[in-house]
């Protein structure tokens, strides 16, 4: 159906909710609503008791280290972290602030795509859904991988549709400097070549775009722009591959029903429950009687991410943000299609579900060691009294005269980086095999010729591994952090000296 088309099926009014509006006044309806809704969202980010999370806190230690890669991501979120930090500050809520921005302007984004394709009002709608979404919401209130993502994406998608309108070397340009950036912030990008592929193979027009020699300068474009990435790896010993693989998991019996299950639960969590049921019916229908080509473009950009991680999930598994990419394309495709059939009640029940659900998200981390509901959350009590656990080890290292800090976790490893970011001892990891298993194990391992005596401190325990390779070992009194309520964290400290190297670390050491 064309949009012409669907603005007639929408009513007499032309809008399906109240009188119709000229082009430029959806577009200052949707600056308005969008700018409304980052400003709760940045409030929100001020108000809230959440600490860092793990991944939040490793990101800002890349930030402080800036490079063209880190052990399991490529470098773009830490560009970002570092630019918001050189401009707004190193706190939670400015770090955090680039998600809630970035999201926002994907809306906008969204707009012109959906405008393009359809019409301002399907622009308007899709801007309003796609910021209203669960996940959306959810990710907004932190800072990771996928909001960078998730707008280079957008911004990659917004050049294909020019692309494919116009034919032009122009946008073939800009299309190899989107998927390129986009590969530098998350390795998903990689779909971006699946999606135009699937799109090319069912389109007469997306063939055309690719030809005149457009492909080829937007894929080497692409590859000039992630090269330092892959050097970086190469350098490295590839760890990003290597954790990547790892992340797949594809290990025999290669069937899990329960981990599919999960993931799909997980989309109808993060898209909303009737969007994703509209989805899943609309493009079932669509691709038994494709009759429009703006449409088939979406679904191109949506199901083929959908389905191979269905069949990942199937293999080994797949956490449900890994989807994310495929929601843009998704959110316009589904929006256009409850216009076009007139949907006003189901559009308002979902808009309405998903408004309370963001007003919950954004307000609920302001009262998040002081609501009795939270009190069984597992994630906030590793979200929480990070600042308290740094200052707990501030105090140990003010009692003793020690020369460095020695972690067992990469969680308490980053979280100490950032809550003791004004602290001059040293912080190292420890690293249990030859292999590092995560960033700190490669970049800040505790090896032979270390600074000692050391301050050992763990959440679990001082753990035997580690203490029967020292001389002397000094166990401290375990400390207790408050949480929430009567759950707290144990904090476990020793004192070491004496390192004893390996046998191999000696002769690594003597050859050096």
């Amino acid at each position: 159906m064309s949009a012409h088309e669907i603005s007639q099926a929408t009513g007499p009014s032309g809008a399906p909710f109240g009188p119709p509006l000229s082009d430029r006044g959806y577009a200052l309806l949707t600056f308005v609503c969008l700018g409304i809704l980052l400003a709760f969202r940045l409030l929100a980010l001020y108000a809230s008791k959440i600490d860092f999370v793990m991944d939040e806190a490793q990101y800002w230690s890349w930030s402080r280290d800036l490079d063209f890669g880190y052990f399991s991501k490529p470098p773009f979120i830490a560009w970002v972290i570092r630019a918001m930090g050189e401009t707004c500050g190193l706190s939670e809520a400015c770090t955090r602030a680039a998600s809630p921005i970035l999201y926002t302007l994907t809306s906008g984004l969204l707009f012109v795509i959906a405008r393009k394709l359809f019409n301002a009002r399907v622009g308007f709608w899709t801007a309003v859904v796609f910021a209203t979404l669960p996940g959306v919401s959810y990710a907004s209130a932190l800072i990771t991988t996928d909001a960078p993502l998730i707008f280079l994406w957008t911004l990659m998608m917004f050049f294909w549709v020019m692309l494919v309108k116009q034919k032009s070397m122009g946008y073939a340009i800009l299309l190899g400097l989107a998927i390129g950036t986009g590969l530098l912030a998350k390795q998903a990008m990689i779909y971006a070549v699946l999606c135009i592929a699937c799109h090319a193979v069912v389109s007469h027009e997306a063939r055309e775009a690719l030809k005149g020699g457009r492909a080829i300068v937007a894929g080497l474009i692409a590859i000039a722009l992630f090269s330092p990435n892959i050097f970086w790896n190469a350098e490295h010993g590839w760890p990003t591959a290597k954790h990547t693989g790892d992340n797949m998991g594809w290990r025999a019996p290669y069937v899990h029903p329960l981990e599919l299950l999960e993931f799909i639960g997980a989309q109808f969590a993060l898209f909303g429950p009737i969007l994703f049921a509209v989805l899943i019916r609309a493009a079932i229908r669509y691709v038994g009687r494709p009759d429009d080509a703006n449409k088939t473009l979406l679904l191109s950009f949506s199901l083929p991410i959908l389905l191979a991680l269905v069949i990942q999930a199937l293999l080994s598994r797949a956490h449900g943000n890994w989807a994310a990419t495929a929601y843009p394309a998704a959110t316009v495709f589904v929006t256009a299609v409850l216009l076009e059939h007139g949907r006003r009640v189901l559009l308002g029940i979902s808009m309405a579900l998903h408004i309370l659900v963001a007003a919950v998200v954004g307000i609920a981390p302001a009262f998040a060691r002081t609501w009795p509901l939270f009190e069984q959350l597992t994630f906030l009590r590793s979200s929480v009294a990070w600042e308290e656990t740094a200052d707990a080890v501030r105090k140990l290292l003010s009692e003793g005269r020690y020369r460095a800090v020695v972690v067992d976790t990469r969680d308490l490893t980053a979280e100490l980086l950032y809550y003791m970011r004004d602290v001059d001892i040293p912080l190292y990891a420890w690293k249990r095999r030859a292999e590092p298993h995560h960033h700190y194990q490669m970049t800040r391992p505790f090896v032979a010729g270390s600074r000692e005596p050391v301050l050992l401190v763990s959440v679990h325990s001082c753990r035997p591994g580690i203490t029967r390779k020292f001389e002397s070992v000094t166990e401290l009194p375990p400390i207790e952090i408050p949480l929430v309520r009567d759950e707290t964290r144990t904090l476990y400290s020793c004192v070491l000296s004496g390192y004893r190297a390996t046998e191999k670390s000696r002769r690594i050491r003597q050859s050096k």
